[in-house]
């Protein structure tokens, strides 16, 4: 008597959880479509115009996140070196070269759900356009280290994988299609101390 409401709760109950499961590790999965990579930089230049994809819009919509609007500027990630390696805390790295024209960029790291570093309030755990040393043709080197280097350092916590976010502020490459001819700094491993 109770055998065939007892099996459709079931069913019901699976494929809801199923559904729910299979939606929440999409989302994880990815954040979009439209990716553009420039070496280990990763940006979605459409993730805040009308043209997202309906994932782009769900994953932002459960991070919470204010996306800059198409002429505001760009954000870029990456979770891996300029050899394809996913990047560790317990390695020390130099990001070498110049980013794209912009009138402000931002540099900071992120723990491998996206959270920003929590570090020491005297570390310096960012770094922009207007406090980084530049060479005289105007490039720039800055060390990612848990331990503190000389000149520019960005730190970071001991604790496993990190990504690093450059953002471009009022750069004219926000809202144009000249995104893939940009040229991005190099995130050049340069040891391990304690792997």
């Amino acid at each position: 008597m109770f055998r065939i409401p007892l099996l459709v709760a079931l069913a019901l109950s699976v494929a809801f959880g199923v559904g729910i499961v299979s939606s929440v590790s999409a989302l994880k999965a990815t954040v979009g479509f439209g990716a553009i990579a420039l070496g280990p930089w990763v940006a979605f230049p459409d993730a805040q115009t009308e043209n997202t994809d309906p994932y782009a819009k769900a994953h932002r919509a459960r991070a919470g996140k204010l996306l800059y609007g198409g002429a505001e500027g760009l954000q870029f990630t990456a979770a891996m070196d300029s050899s394809g390696e996913k990047l560790s805390s317990s390695c020390v790295y130099d990001i070498i070269g110049m980013t794209p024209a912009a009138r402000f960029w931002t540099l900071y790291a992120t723990n491998a759900n996206d959270q920003p570093m929590k570090i020491a309030p005297e570390l310096p755990a960012a770094t922009n356009a207007w406090t980084v040393l530049r060479q005289p043709d105007s490039s720039f080197v800055i060390h990612v280290s848990p331990v503190a280097q000389p000149d520019n350092w960005l730190a970071i916590r001991r604790s496993g994988a990190f990504k690093l976010v450059l953002t471009l502020l009022d750069t004219p490459t926000a809202g144009s299609s000249g995104v893939i001819d940009l040229a991005m700094p190099k995130i050049i491993k340069t040891g391990c101390p304690n792997a």
